[in-house]
């Protein structure tokens, strides 16, 4: 005979009705997911990381939880993760001022050795601790690992107002020209959640800070994944009437920067995808970050979040 403090924990508190139409809500949500599942499992999915996503606490964990449970039911996500604001803060630390040039950091020798260092020792690490504590089994590797990212001095083009384009020496800047990715290969197979971190490297040795969106690119290219995914601050690509593109063709995405449709920092992302796609990649998303489990919403849900871009 159980107590009642016992039978009490057994029995469901509320209006049963209710109760049972929320589990047939639940259900009906599992199986809208059964044939994304089906489709993907074996599949490689590339997801960028970064943005607001890696400093909200609950959407760290969030992230965490939808990488997981993408592993346990046979899926292989690859994250490369960004780390700019922590960059710029410890910079800032050391008293070393950044220069830009169309977005991107000119990194001298002393910049380098702090992009490395927060990239690998505090940010590869963080992601990596966090998937592991919520129960994934996740590897830290940078694309200096195995050969992975061989990279060469990357040369910024700008015009001046006189119309006359000239190469900027960004310092240890990298540009990809070869991806390797046995290794990641390896640490799929036996079951393992690869976490990269944007460092590459040259002919001699030498350290390359590179885009995080371009090295997810690049990546999903090389392993011909079934999607890339960005996480970005922002709802996805926008039209001129300020609505959100859910689809875009390969085709349309040039002309839609012509037109001035997409500009800034966009342009970078949807290049990246169109560079992985040609490379081999099946699918393209930049999705909104900042919403709770936007992973398992856009790969498991008929509408998903964000916008896609197709071959």
């Amino acid at each position: 005979m159980g107590s009642p403090l016992h039978d009490n924990l057994l029995r469901p508190t509320g209006n049963v009705e209710n109760i049972v139409q929320k589990l047939i809500e639940k259900a009906h949500t599992l199986l809208e997911a059964l044939p994304y599942i089906r489709r993907f499992s074996g599949k490689t999915i590339v997801i960028k990381y970064g943005g607001h996503a890696m400093s909200d606490e609950a959407l760290k964990k969030s992230f965490a939880l939808d990488i997981i449970l993408l592993k346990y039911i046979g899926i292989n996500p690859v994250i490369v993760h960004g780390g700019g604001p922590q960059i710029n803060e410890t910079l800032k630390r050391y008293g070393i001022v950044s220069e830009f040039v169309r977005g991107m950091r000119v990194t001298d020798a002393a910049t380098m050795s702090v992009v490395e260092m927060v990239l690998t020792g505090q940010v590869n690490r963080e992601v990596v601790g966090y998937l592991n504590q919520h129960g994934g089994k996740a590897v830290g590797l940078s694309g200096k690992d195995g050969g992975l990212l061989l990279c060469k001095k990357h040369l910024q083009e700008v015009t001046g107002e006189d119309g006359k384009t000239e190469q900027i020496d960004m310092g240890f800047v990298g540009e990809i020209i070869k991806v390797d990715p046995s290794i990641i290969e390896t640490l799929e197979k036996e079951r393992f959640i690869p976490v990269i971190a944007p460092i590459g490297v040259g002919p001699d040795g030498e350290s390359y800070n590179i885009n995080a969106d371009l090295v997810a690119g690049k990546i999903a290219g090389a392993l011909k994944a079934e999607k890339l995914i960005l996480l970005t601050d922002v709802a996805g690509v926008k039209g001129k009437d300020g609505n959100l593109l859910t689809s875009i063709p390969f085709a349309q995405v040039t002309r839609l920067i012509d037109d001035n449709v997409i500009v800034g920092g966009m342009i970078p992302k949807v290049t990246c995808c169109l560079d992985a796609l040609e490379e081999g990649a099946g699918k393209a998303h930049i999705i909104d970050g900042r919403v709770e489990h936007a992973v398992l919403l856009e790969i498991f849900t008929d509408v998903g979040i964000g916008t896609e871009i197709r071959s």
